[in-house]
């Protein structure tokens, strides 16, 4: 059973623009190690500090290996350690789905 990981971002709606640069580096990253992504999504309209990832693996046990890999690269600490020096990120929720299917 394959599971989609639902991030929910809570982002200081001042730094929106280094939340989209730091998402914009996930795009080639989280393939890279394992996830398929299905995207980010930025504020619009309407509320302008929440933003959501949505990135699907085969399993839970393939989520962890894809955060271990994750862990080990380069540019996904990299780009971990950007959100953590500019702190544009103030809260960070994750749900794991499933699809419903009949």
């Amino acid at each position: 059973m394959s599971v989609t990981v639902f991030i929910r971002y809570q982002l200081d709606p001042f730094k929106r623009a280094q939340f989209e640069e730091y998402s914009k580096r996930w795009l080639t990253i989280i393939p890279k190690c394992g996830g398929d992504l299905i995207g980010y999504f930025m504020p619009h309209e309407g509320t302008n500090n929440i933003a959501l990832a949505l990135i699907t693996f085969e399993s839970l046990a393939a989520y962890e290996a894809y955060r271990a890999r994750l862990r080990q690269d380069a540019e996904g600490m990299a780009n971990f350690d950007f959100a953590e020096e500019h702190k544009f990120i103030l809260a960070e929720e994750r749900t794991f789905l499933r699809k419903v299917v009949l």
